[in-house]
This record gives C-alpha cells, sequence and structure tokens, in this order.
C-alpha cells in the first residue's frame, strides 16, 4: 500500500434498526445506502486503497444488492472482519477485495505500523513502541483517551471514510496532548499515566479526575 489510504468501518448497509440505535440522520435503509455511497464517492478515488474494518453489510442484505454497493464504492477495497459477517460468507463477495483477514498489521512507509482490527485493543502489536490501532464496533461510544488508537467507524467519522493522512495528524496531536501527563484526582491521591484511561470521576473516592 502507499499513499492515498483511507480506512472505514460498520457502515451497516440494510440495517434498519441501526438507524435508531445510532441516530443516524437517514429515514430508511435506502436513503442510508445512498448516502454512505456518495459521501464515500465524494472522497475517495478511483485507485485510492480502502480498508473496511468490519460490519459492512446486514445479514438481511442479499449477494447481488451487497456486490452492487461494492462496486459502486470507488477504490481498491481490502476487509477486517467484524462481528456480523454472515454476508461475507459468499466467496463472490469475499472475493471483490483484495484481501480479507481477521486482523493486520499494516505497514506504509512513512508511518509507524498500524495495527488493523474490528475491536477495540487496550494493548496491540507495537502500541509500546508507537504503531497505531484503528478500529471499529463501538460505533463512536468508547471515551477518548491517549492511547494511540482511533474508532474509524462512520458513526465516528460524519459517515465518511477518513484519510491515513488525517489519522496520522489526529494521533501527532494525541502524543501532544497526553505525553507525559496523568489524570489525578481532585481530592485524593490516586493517580495514573494518560494513556491508561479517561476517568469521569476517580475509582478510589468519586471526586472528578483532571489531567495535569
Amino acid at each position: 500500500m502507499s499513499d492515498n489510504v483511507w480506512a472505514t468501518s460498520d457502515e451497516h448497509y440494510g440495517h434498519a434498526n441501526i438507524i435508531t440505535f445510532c441516530n443516524r440522520p437517514f429515514a430508511n435503509t435506502e436513503e442510508m445506502r445512498e448516502g454512505l455511497i456518495e459521501r464515500h464517492n465524494s472522497v475517495v478515488r478511483p485507485g485510492d486503497r480502502v480498508i473496511h474494518l468490519g460490519d459492512m453489510f446486514w445479514r438481511t442484505t442479499s449477494l447481488e444488492e451487497a456486490l452492487a454497493i461494492r462496486y459502486r464504492l470507488n477504490g481498491q477495497h481490502y476487509y477486517i472482519l467484524g462481528n456480523h459477517e454472515e454476508r461475507m460468507r459468499d466467496k463472490e463477495l469475499r472475493e471483490s477485495f483484495i484481501w480479507v483477514r481477521d486482523v493486520e498489521n499494516l505497514k506504509i512507509k512513512g508511518y509507524p505500523h498500524i495495527w488493523l482490527s474490528h475491536y477495540a485493543h487496550r494493548v496491540w502489536h507495537g502500541s509500546h513502541r508507537g504503531a497505531y490501532h484503528l478500529y471499529g464496533h463501538t460505533h463512536n461510544n468508547l471515551p477518548e483517551d491517549g492511547s494511540l488508537s482511533m474508532d474509524v467507524g462512520v458513526d465516528a467519522q460524519n459517515f465518511l471514510p477518513i484519510s491515513l493522512d488525517a489519522i496520522h495528524a489526529y494521533m501527532q496531536e494525541k502524543i501532544a496532548k497526553f505525553d507525559g501527563k496523568r489524570f489525578r484526582c481532585t481530592k485524593c491521591d490516586n493517580n495514573f499515566h494518560a494513556d491508561d484511561s479517561n476517568p469521569k470521576t476517580c475509582a478510589k473516592c468519586t471526586a472528578p479526575m483532571e489531567l495535569r
């Protein structure tokens, strides 16, 4: 892979209930399908690389519908399997992607290694050496923390794929914000490194925690 790499996840094409569950701004699955395709093609060019981190198609989507969506999307496509992958059992659909894998340690010249998984990890391959981690699954429901990880699902990214350059810039901002800092309780002596988690209250005394 080279530059012009994009990541996305959890489109859930054909899933009616996801519109309500995630408060998506679409009236129905048809409007969601057309909106997601339009947004995708507004930023991704035909020669770009696109990594999907799982749960692209809902189980009620037919093979014909899934293939039609796949071939309307700009880019060369790669796939990390998620937890709703009944449709991806179809050989023809799997073969429309350059590869389909459970996880991947992506290596792109000029960037740290990138650990790809549908699920958010607390630690990952190379995390102690500055490797990035991209995930989906959580639909923008995890709190921000200081780790070099990022939810690339459509619910976290305004229903757009996100570029590798934007991911890199985001990670550098996190490094500047959290590096060497600690979360400290405003009342007791509880504290810990900022890259561990981002709590609202102290686990010892329930007082607010502050980044210092």
